[in-house]
This record gives C-alpha cells, structure tokens and sequence, in this order.
C-alpha cells in the first residue's frame, strides 16, 4: 500500500472519520458510478450476506478500471452500508397525491390529482405547461377545475424508489420485522405468513425514540436464503432439524455493518444496479436513520407492471385468458433439454479434474530504499530504481496441500489435492511510528501457510477432525496468530483456494487487493451482452472476456479495510481494522483455459483492466495456448490429449513479470492518467499519471493435466 495514502489509515483508526461518497452518474446508456455517502458508517462494503453467497461475477470496487466490466458500462463505486448507530423502523408512509403512468416505451406521466390553485399561487406565471392550470390556459376559458393534467414524463428507471415503496404499502402493510430472539422456526412462519422475502432483525428491548410506532432497536437483517443457508450448513456438519430449527435469527443474521441499503430518493435504476451486482434481492430503504420498509426485484416489477397497465393487470378474467391459460401446467412427457451445442465441448470436459499452474513475481515500490520511501523522483533522488523484493510491503504465499473431502458422504481415506494462494499489501504509514510495515504482511501470509501445512499434516492421524478450510477461516486463523504475536501493523489481504474436482475457486478478500478471471467467450454464440461491439468481428483478434472481477472493500477513496493490530483492541466500530468475518467471500466456476489473476493494488492502480486481458492474450499468443482466437482449435487440441501443462508452468512466470513491469511503468509515466488517478479526480481529488506502489501478482492458469504429468510432456 503506498505511502501517499497512509496518511488516510493511520493507525489510530478510531479517530479517523468516516467519509465515502455515493452518487450515480448516467452518461447515456455508455457508463455509470455509484459513490457511497455514510455517516457514522462501520461498513465494509458488502452486500447483503455477501460474506457467503456473492456467487454473482459483482463488484463495488473504488478501483475505476478493476472494477470495471467489459460485459457492462456499469460501475459501482461503493455501496450503501446501514449505518452502525441507532437504527430504527419507521411506520409506512402513504404518499397518494399522485398517480404514475407509463407508456409502452416506458415513458411515466406523472398525473397531478390536487385541485388547481389560482394565478400566482401554483408557482408558474400562466404561460407555461409546468402549473395545475390546465397547461397554461388563459383565464377566458372558463374557470379552472380540479382535473388531471400532465405534468413531467419519465423514464420507469428515472422513479425514485420511494414510489415503489408507498406503493407496496397501500396495497398490503405488514411489519417487515422480527425479534433477534426468534429461532429459525418462529422465522420461517414469519416470512410465509406474511409473504416475506427479508425481514429486519430487530432488539425490542432497545428503543431509539419515543415513537409509537416503535418496534425495537434494529440489530441486523435477515432473508429467506439466510434460513436455508443455515439449515443446508447444519446438515452438513451432522445436526438434526430439531437442532436447528432452535438456532436463533441473532446467530446468523446480517449485522449492520454489512447492511446494504438504499434512500427513498434514490432511482428505480440505482436500485437495480446495487441489486444486480451486489447479488442482493432485498434492499432496506432508509431514510433519517428510520428504515421505512423494504424493496424486492418483484416489488420493483409488479410496480411496473401495474404501471404500464394499470391495478388490474395481475386479476380478471381477461388477465388469466390473455396471460395464464396458454401457459400452465406441463405435460407428463415434459424432459430437461439439452446443452447448448456450444457448452458440450465444456461440459465433456467437468467430468475431469482441472488443474492450476501458478507464477508469481513482485516488485517493490520505484522510490523505496532501506531507509524510507519517497513520494516522487525528487524525494528518491539521482539513486536507481529499487528493484529489492525484501524492500516490498507486499507480501504472498502459495501453498499445495491434501486434505479430506468433506463431500466424500463417509468414504475413508479419501484426500483432495488442492492449492492455496494469497497476497498481503502491508499498510505503509506504519512508518512513521517506527513499526515497520512489512512485518505485519509478511508474518499474515506466512501464518496462513503454516495453517495449511498444520492441516495436512494433522489430517493424516485424524481425518475426521481435519477437512478442507476455507479461505475465510484461514485468515481467521492467521490474523489471531498474528495479533497473539504482538505483531504491531496493518494489512489488507486476499486468500483463494482452488478445488480441482469440483473446478470452482473460492475466495476471501478483504480491501483493495483481489482476482480477476480471464476467459475465452465466443460472442457469436454467447449473447450480446458478452460481444465487443466496438470492434467488427472480422477485425477482432480474440474474444478474451473479463468473466469475473472480485469486490473490495473501501472506507474512502484510496482507504481500504484491512486486519491491523495496535497491541490491544479497538473497540471503536468506526475502525478501519476489520475481521474475516467483514471479508468478501465468494466462489467462481472456473473452466479449462480459464487465466486467473490475483493481485495487489499496485497492480489494479496502474493497469486498466483491460489492459491486462491484452498482456494475458499476448502471453497466450506468443506461447501457442490459443491461435488467432480459435477456440475451436484449441478445444481440437485438449481432446487429442496436449494441454501444454509443462509450457503454461514454465512461463507463467513472464506473465506475472510483464505485469508487474506494466504497472511500474505506468506508475513513472505522468503523461497519462492511470485507474488510480481517472478514480481520484472522480472524488474530487488533483491527481495525474501513476501511482508508486509495491506490486505482487499471482498469475494463474487452468490446465487439463498435470505439469508433472509425463504424457503431457511426451505431448509438448
């Protein structure tokens, strides 16, 4: 972590205060930012319950170009996190002096149903069409009734959300809350009865006013995927249903640290975005720290429905003929079709295990010497840029281990052989207090090691005590190591574990550090959303896609969350200083020929993202892994037994070289505007060129065989 943003994660965190910013920007159907404003915030970005079930390719990076996705123009800076102070649930409110219309090209007509006001009192001058006069009738056609009269149309996506809601609550009010008390069973009797999706968990021995609509202190929140969540995870470890269904909602509820949220005049659209790449179905709506209620995507689309069409359009007779009778029931020959032709070739290939070859290089910050880091050139002096990895901040691991499969279903003796990895970016303000910044990455990532090979070893005299780890249970477990060691420091860090049988890579990543997954789509047959539609078909070298970008965390612009340690605990809930429980855990189906890289932010700063996929074809090309984009040739090539293991494991390494590389020239070049400051000045910030920073990547690519395999070799 660079020493320009240090100022920003001192370690007296406590006193640092809370300042990101949420605002979305349409520019024509081309891009979109959401920035986060949260006041007395304990956020650490997430979306609801994305700490387990962000399974979604989503991403709220304050990364410009790493968050970004060449599939959508739409960027989400940060999310709306509840805020960690008094929370409470407000009444319904019913706002019914307008009706909203739409037309067939989702257009609205806002209609007005208040009586008409005399001249001069309805804040127009009579000429106009903008007062409730009758579109700016003279006065000698007849005294003005109370009629409806177009005032505005807009667009479905432009509605602020609070319609959404005040029309949900005319309809239908019922309380969106339950006790933290409750246990599984109490809540799942709440959501059907009163058709819930989400509920607010809330303390009814806690009240924040006098209101008496008051329900209690809001701890948390809860879904309906959280109750079967819980209840698959309690099978899985051997608990009956009795047992589980007395767990109680406090147990496994969202906290409000996580809590994503929206405000009543935020847009339909804003909504959709937050939701759509967040992977969250339900957002609280919030408003003067009250929560009015709660949106769903089927609220969102029943409002437009019976907008378009009018309150009508789900009942009646004509309703279910036009809609329903043509299509309900199936018959009893009704089967499952099969695969896309385009997806055999892929799913011939699941039936086999996958492998990953990895190459890691680093660099250290351009301006860092022994004694201290400069912030420019002028600071380093006439001296050469460093090139001493020990001199690096960054820190990572890569770690190759057999554990027992935990899905064998009660077979002995069965181990998996999976593969570890993971990067730390040290927080370098450190400095300034004499702690040295390495310290504290260095020993995270070489206790996350240390678990594993713990594991392992262990696993051999007992199996059934000693399964497969999580990610997030691995930095667990090493940030407490750390913390009894008295290690004073900061960092931000990601860990990935990669199951070859079941092809899916799991991760935690708390900060600015993350993964991207590269892969070969081809976008005649893969859909619109996934073509290059700026550049012609013919003129196209390949359809290399980002098919995956991870999510991090961000207090504020260039002020990510991060595992710290200060000799004692902060019990500050405005600190920087997060756990794995904070982390963004995510799993992503990886396929055959799939390039993963795992990063710090000196990469991400420097480097657009798709920058990046044009170095990682490059590598690709120049190695003959894929020729001219012809996915149909190198599919040719796995069948007939010739993965190229053995050349993907040697020079994976000059891939991670060439990035690293990238990324520092970059950083020196101050003629162009690098993520990093293109994000800056998105925040009101004067920055130009580069940013100087460590750099550490972990570059990763999925093979079919082994690279030790001997008849890959004999193929190669």
């Amino acid at each position: 972590m660079s020493s320009s943003s240090l100022l920003r994660a001192r370690p007296a965190v406590s006193t640092v205060a809370a300042a990101a910013v949420a605002e979305i920007r349409c520019r024509g159907a081309a891009a979109a930012a959401i920035r986060s404003t949260t006041s007395a915030s304990s956020s650490s970005g997430d979306g609801v319950r994305a700490l387990s079930s962000c399974s979604s390719p989503v991403t709220s990076d304050s990364r410009r170009s790493y968050a970004s996705s060449t599939s959508s123009a739409l960027h989400i800076q940060q999310p709306l996190v509840l805020p960690s102070s008094c929370i409470s649930l407000a009444a319904g409110r019913h706002d019914e002096s307008s009706v909203s219309t739409f037309d067939s090209a989702g257009q609205r007509t806002l209609l007005s149903t208040a009586a008409a006001e005399p001249d001069g009192n309805d804040g127009s001058n009579g000429d106009g069409d903008g007062g409730s006069g009758g579109g700016g009738r003279s006065e000698d056609e007849g005294p003005k009734q109370a009629s409806a009269s177009v005032v505005k149309q807009q667009r479905l996506s432009k509605v602020p959300i609070s319609e959404v809601l005040n029309a949900k609550h005319t309809l239908r009010w019922v309380e969106p809350v339950i006790d933290q008390h409750a246990t599984i069973q109490e809540g799942m009797a709440v959501a059907i009865e009163r058709g819930l999706s989400g509920m607010m968990v809330v303390d009814r021995e806690s009240t924040t006013s006098t209101s008496s609509r008051e329900r209690g202190k809001v701890v948390g929140m809860t879904t309906s995927r959280d109750l079967l969540r819980v209840m698959h995870a309690g099978f899985k470890e051997g608990k009956t249903a009795d047992e589980l269904v007395k767990v109680t909602v406090k147990e496994f509820m969202t906290p409000l640290s996580q809590v994503i949220y929206a405000r009543p005049e935020e847009t339909i659209g804003t909504c959709r975005i937050i939701m759509a790449k967040l992977g969250v179905k339900c957002l609280p709506i919030l408003s003067h720290g009250r929560v009015e209620g709660l949106i769903t995507a089927r609220d969102i689309s029943e409002y437009s429905l019976e907008a378009r069409e009018g309150v009508s359009a789900k009942g009646g007779k004509k309703n279910y003929l036009k809609h329903v009778s043509e299509r309900v029931g199936l018959s009893v020959n009704t089967s499952m079709a099969e695969p896309p032709a385009y997806l055999k070739a892929q799913l011939a290939l699941e039936q086999n295990p996958l492998f990953i070859n990895v190459g890691v290089a680093e660099m250290p910050h351009p301006f860092k010497t022994p004694e201290s880091c400069g912030m420019n050139a002028r600071d380093h002096g006439p001296n050469d840029h460093s090139t001493d990895t020990d001199l690096s901040e960054d820190a990572y691991f890569v770690c190759e281990v057999n554990l027992p499969d935990d899905a064998a279903e009660g077979e002995v003796g069965t181990y998996k052989h999976l593969t570890y990895m993971g990067v730390a970016d040290g927080v370098g303000s450190w400095r300034e207090y004499g702690v040295d910044p390495r310290e504290f990455s260095h020993r995270l990532m070489d206790e996350c090691e240390h678990i594993l090979k713990e594991a392992s070893e262990n696993a051999r005299e007992d199996a059934d005590r000693h399964r497969i780890i999580a990610p997030a249970e691995v930095l667990a477990q090493a940030y407490e190591r750390v913390k009894a060691a008295n290690i004073i420091g900061s960092s931000t860090a990601c860990v990935a574990l990669f199951d070859n049988a079941r092809h899916q890579l799991h991760f935690s990543n708390l900060g600015d550090s993350g993964i991207i997954v590269l892969r070969h789509i081809d976008s005649d047959v893969a859909g619109s959303l996934k073509r290059d539609r700026t550049t012609p078909r013919a003129d196209r070298k390949s359809d290399l896609r980002v098919a995956f970008v991870s999510q991090q965390q961000l207090r504020s612009f260039n002020h990510p969350y991060q595992f710290g340690w200060t000799g004692e605990e902060l019990k500050d809930d405005e600190s920087s200083f997060k756990t794995a429980a904070d982390s963004c855990t995510t799993s992503i189906h990886i396929r055959r020929g799939d390039i993963i890289i795992m990063a710090t932010d000196g990469l991400f700063d420097n480097v657009d993202i798709d920058d990046i996929a044009k170095v990682a074809l490059e590598w690709e090309q120049k190695n003959g892994f894929i020729r001219g984009g012809d996915i149909a040739a190198r599919e040719k090539r796995w069948s007939m037994g010739n993965s190229m293991s053995v050349q993907s494991c040697e020079t994976l390494p000059e891939l991670a070289q060439t990035l690293c590389e990238k990324a520092r020239e970059n950083s020196l070049d101050s003629s162009v505007d690098s993520p990093f400051a293109i994000l800056a000045k998105e925040n009101d910030i004067m920055w130009s060129g580069g940013m100087p920073d460590d750099c550490t990547v972990v570059a990763m690519h999925v093979v079919g065989r082994r690279s030790d395999d001997v008849l890959d070799r004999s193929n190669n």
